[in-house]
């Protein structure tokens, strides 16, 4: 929120070297940790609404507040690309940086996709998948195949579209270092450009499935969310405020109805994400007021990719005892609706706490090497503490 103090829109300049702590290290940027929370929040909400859950008014109120909910998932994409890019290290190798990708991502999906095959095999209503769409699934390719892209945890197909992305960033983040700043800017225009033509042949079926979860095509706002930061990290961000910018973003979102359902929904939601993510960050590195920034948000967008991938399987699981598309009054909606929330994000803390951070230490953890005999006299002195 804008104050007496700061009654400009528009968001400062970042300063030479503001964009890096005292260290050399990009400085931490806690409100886009709680923006997670956020987009993970909305795709919770458009998954509750396509269940069923509520009749009457109370479907109606929940469809005009969480239909446009699968656009979480392209802000994610977006904030991908920012957040990689801010945190690229300038000497850093592709398999170094593949390493950390698979250490994030991999022992959540895994850990799911275990629980997702137990559930095909034990509940009624779900398909049992076979061999090679498990297989698929498992290497994080099943995105690429239309039929496939919603088997075992359907929500795992954007984690291939990340794997995709992960793959293409060394590259890009050598492009970006070499255009500079106007360069990148147009990449960034390019981009834009690439997610409107796209949208546009998708609603006028030049596919023959529609792209909407084809990893290729999401690459434009991944690339997007890398050039942001760029611009950001050299100082050349001169986009509009937290409040203008969310306010943009609020406003594509509730468009999205009059859309064609799908890629298309992208078009409306693009700007104010590539305007929201860098606005956030600047108001960080310039200490301007962010609700994103409280301690609870941070820590429910750290466990909101937890959330994430398990929420859809708490939400199967519970419409096995109710039924398809039960239309509950607002009372009885509401309250299955926030048990299927409080497990949903008491599972999330689990898969955090137990899997994914030890996992990521594990997988990152460094070798020591085997101390080597000093060939000098050894004076007795207390022992040096160890190093990483």
């Amino acid at each position: 929120m804008t104050t007496a103090t700061t009654p400009a829109l528009r968001t400062p300049p970042v300063r030479t070297g503001a964009a890096t702590a005292g260290s050399g290290a990009p400085a931490a940027l806690p409100s886009l940790t709680g923006l997670r929370w956020m987009a993970a929040l909305l795709v919770f909400g458009l998954h509750v609404h396509n269940f069923g859950w509520f009749g009457g008014t109370g479907g109606r109120l929940v469809s005009w507040a969480f239909g446009a909910g699968a656009t979480g998932v392209s802000f994610f994409f977006v904030l991908s690309g920012f957040v990689l890019t801010w945190s690229a290290r300038p000497r850093d190798r592709a398999l170094a940086f593949w390493r950390r990708r698979v250490a994030r991502i991999y022992p959540v999906h895994l850990a799911t996709l275990a629980v997702a095959l137990v559930m095909a095999y034990t509940l009624t209503h779900l398909a049992r998948p076979t061999a090679k769409q498990t297989l698929g699934n498992a290497l994080l390719l099943h995105s690429w195949w239309r039929p496939w892209w919603q088997t075992l945890n359907p929500v795992s197909w954007s984690l291939a579209c990340e794997a995709f992305f992960y793959a293409a960033f060394p590259p890009l983040i050598l492009l970006l270092r070499r255009l500079g700043a106007r360069g990148s800017a147009a990449l960034g225009g390019l981009s834009v450009a690439a997610v409107l033509l796209l949208a546009w042949s998708d609603a006028h079926h030049w596919w023959t499935y529609s792209i909407y979860s084809f990893p290729a095509a999401r690459l434009p706002e991944f690339v997007l969310g890398a050039v942001t930061a760029r611009l950001v990290l050299l100082g050349r961000w001169r986009g509009p405020g937290l409040e203008a910018s969310l306010a943009l973003a609020v406003i594509g979102y509730f468009m999205v109805p009059q859309v064609t359902p799908g890629y298309s929904a992208t078009v409306c939601t693009i700007a104010g994400f590539a305007l929201l993510i860098p606005a956030a960050a600047v108001a960080d590195l310039h200490g301007l007021p962010s609700l994103w920034r409280r301690r609870r948000m941070v820590r429910l967008g750290e466990l909101s990719f937890a959330f994430y991938m398990v929420h859809l399987l708490v939400l199967r699981a519970v419409t096995e005892f109710l039924g398809k598309k039960p239309h509950f009054g607002a009372l009885a909606g509401l309250a299955v609706t926030a048990a299927a929330f409080t497990v949903s994000l008491a599972l999330s803390w689990v898969l955090y706490e137990g899997v994914e951070r030890p996992a990521r230490r594990l997988l990152l953890r460094r070798r020591r090497p085997s101390p080597q005999p000093d060939p000098a006299p050894v004076r007795s002195e207390a022992p040096a503490p160890a190093r990483d």
